[in-house]
């Protein structure tokens, strides 16, 4: 095959023409990343400030998280779990001991975790705690996004995600987030439902973080109706927050811990499921399974990252330049009429820009940022997420806060 030279022009109308039109990317085509920035293929550098969507936390290509990459590739890769392989127990005493459970059932991608938690409430609430066959019901909050499957999309209330592809998932139901009052009543009107799966802070509905015991007061429903607490920490885990997981703000154990993302670094999709034995061993063998879950590769990838977070206390570092980083925007705010609200927790932010007079507002800022340097993309219309790699610095965060004001203000 003839190698031919790659520009952005190319590399985007390559993927016009070839590819599936299921993502509307800015018009920048990325070749290297290194830490906090990424190079596209003219070789501009740009601080990155969506992180691939926090899966990137620990900072492009870290270099011991790729030396285990590359020692480990040399010697194995996969084996299914056809058979025991020397790196899956290891990784399985590590990640259980570092977030204090006793079991993990590996996975590959974020909504295949998601996928597992769901099957493990319903198996647990008919094995336990005695919900009639096929009659265990899960309660979802508005505004959750946990993928794209088919079971994904039928407890999200937003029609991009869901209109066009029913029928849809029974046995779900949907109350407001952040609305404790919502949660009891239905856990007294519905004594068949197995769990409750929410996201700590809402990462795709623009950073929405819950009032202060919100996260308290789920865990003690959950314990009151004997229902399962299930955090998607895909997102909102692995120091993102300001905490290794965002329950930890508030002292909080979750029944089942659903991790992703940033658990392999960005380097390959590694997700885990994390429970104690009541609920874990009511899976039995043949009733779940994936032939990447657990492969040998994904193993030594996961507990490096994982020791580089606390290794290099990113979850410190993410605490307190997440406080300065908000400080600085609300002075923005103070500023300009165009931002109405600014919100989040460690190095997971947000802006709400006005878009009265401009719909196209939000994404016309983040435009220009990538024009001066900076990567950021729109969600919802008019909200701007920024979530840097947790190993960026203050001057880092200051020279970002100066091209995010200089496009707000201009724009």
């Amino acid at each position: 095959m003839n190698q031919e030279i790659m520009t952005s022009a190319k590399a985007m109308e390559l993927e016009n023409q070839y590819g599936a039109h299921n993502y509307h990317p800015l018009p920048v085509v990325l070749d290297k990343g290194e830490g906090v920035y990424v190079w596209d293929v003219e070789g501009k550098r740009y601080l990155d400030f969506l992180s691939a969507y926090s899966a990137v936390n620990q900072g492009h290509c870290h270099p011991r998280i790729i030396s285990t990459f590359i020692e480990q590739s040399k010697k194995l890769t996969l084996t299914s779990r056809a058979f025991y392989n020397s790196k899956l127990g290891e990784y399985e005493r590590y990640i259980t001991s570092f977030f204090g459970y006793d079991k993990v059932l590996p996975m590959n991608t974020g909504v295949e975790g998601g996928e597992t938690a769901v099957k493990l409430a319903r198996k647990w609430g008919y094995t336990v705690k005695g919900i009639p066959d096929n009659q265990a019901q899960m309660v979802f909050v508005d505004g959750n996004f946990w993928g794209r499957t088919l079971a994904a999309i039928s407890s999200s209330n937003d029609p991009s995600s869901y209109a066009g592809f029913g029928p849809y998932m029974s046995g779900y139901l949907r109350i407001p987030y952040n609305d404790l009052s919502a949660l009891e009543n239905v856990f007294k009107e519905n004594p068949n439902i197995a769990g409750f799966m929410f996201e700590p802070i809402q990462g795709e509905a623009g950073v929405v973080v819950p009032h202060e015991g919100y996260l308290k007061g789920v865990r003690d429903l959950c314990t009151k109706y004997k229902v399962l607490m299930i955090a998607d920490e895909v997102q909102t885990g692995l120091a993102r927050t300001g905490k290794m997981l965002a329950c930890d703000h508030e002292n909080v154990k979750p029944d089942i811990l659903v991790l992703g993302k940033a658990l392999s670094g960005g380097t390959m999709p590694v997700s885990a499921v994390l429970c104690n034995d009541e609920i874990m061993m009511t899976i039995k063998p043949g009733e779940h399974g994936s032939t990447y879950g657990g492969n040998p590769l994904a193993c030594a990838v996961a507990m490096e990252a994982l020791q580089v977070l606390k290794d290099e206390k990113m979850a410190e570092n993410a605490e307190k330049l997440g406080i300065q980083f908000r400080a600085a925007l609300e002075e923005l705010q103070s500023k300009t009429d165009k931002i109405v609200l600014v919100r989040g927790k460690g190095l997971l932010n947000a802006v709400v820009i006005n878009d009265n007079e401009d719909s196209h507002a939000a994404w016309d800022i983040c435009v220009k940022m990538a024009e001066m340097g900076l990567l950021a993309k729109p969600t919802h219309g008019n909200i701007i997420r920024f979530a840097p790699p947790l190993c960026i610095t203050e001057d880092e965060i200051k020279t970002a806060l100066d091209i995010i004001s200089t496009a707000i203000l201009e724009n």
